[in-house]
């Protein structure tokens, strides 16, 4: 039991840090900053992180409800939210702009707002469709109540995390450069890539459990 929880407690941390991809919003935030200061950057790092957590604790606390009400099964919410990470790890392994993610044209909207931290940093770019998917899966993969904990306390660490490195967004680049984002952002691709499988297998499993035996 106490095996099985830690097992699922690492596979939730992993796979909600990943989809977020705190390393990913670093370039567009501090594109989309450059000419505020210091303590405003901080302050919108922290209300975006802040904003992320609470639209991604409600739709795994909710997630369920919402299915009945739309008539959704959680084994076709899989499939789709595999099929939806497999599009961002393409792009992501291509080292190209996710659109799947955020749009052109909502990055632009971004350069000419004074204030970005709910729109697009917390919606879309760090809880977008693909982290929305990611933890309402793991959500209905946990089941019983005591496996929802990892789930909520692996959200809260990873926004934590979103908000410690988009303080230290600036260092980050100057360490990294262009080269080293990318090259982090094809590894975390990889390891998205093969959460989508994932989530397309036991989304199929869950509508078809005659393919399991």
């Amino acid at each position: 039991m106490i095996k099985e929880w830690l097992s699922f407690s690492l596979l939730s941390l992993s796979a909600i840090f990943f989809v977020v991809d705190p390393m990913g919003a670093i370039p567009v935030f501090l594109a989309m900053t450059r000419d505020d200061s210091p303590q405003k950057r901080r302050d919108m790092a922290l209300r975006a992180s802040i904003t992320a957590f609470f639209v991604l604790t409600t739709f795994a606390v909710a997630g369920t409800l919402i299915f009945k009400v739309f008539g959704v099964t959680l084994g076709a919410f899989k499939v789709a939210g595999g099929v939806l990470l497999l599009l961002t790890s393409i792009e992501m392994l291509r080292a190209q702009p996710q659109r799947t993610r955020v749009t052109p044209e909502e990055t632009q909207e971004g350069f000419e707002k004074e204030d970005v931290a709910i729109f697009p940093l917390a919606i879309p770019l760090l809880a977008g469709p693909g982290s929305i998917a990611t933890v309402t899966a793991l959500m209905g993969r946990a089941g019983r109540k005591l496996f929802a904990v990892p789930v909520i306390l692996s959200i809260a660490l990873t926004c934590i995390a979103s908000y410690l490195m988009l303080v230290a967004a600036d260092r980050i680049a100057r360490v990294l450069g262009v080269t080293g984002l990318n090259v982090m952002n094809r590894v975390i691709g990889l390891v998205i890539g093969a959460l989508a499988v994932q989530f397309m297998f036991d989304g199929v499993r869950d509508t078809f459990p005659g393919l399991a035996g």
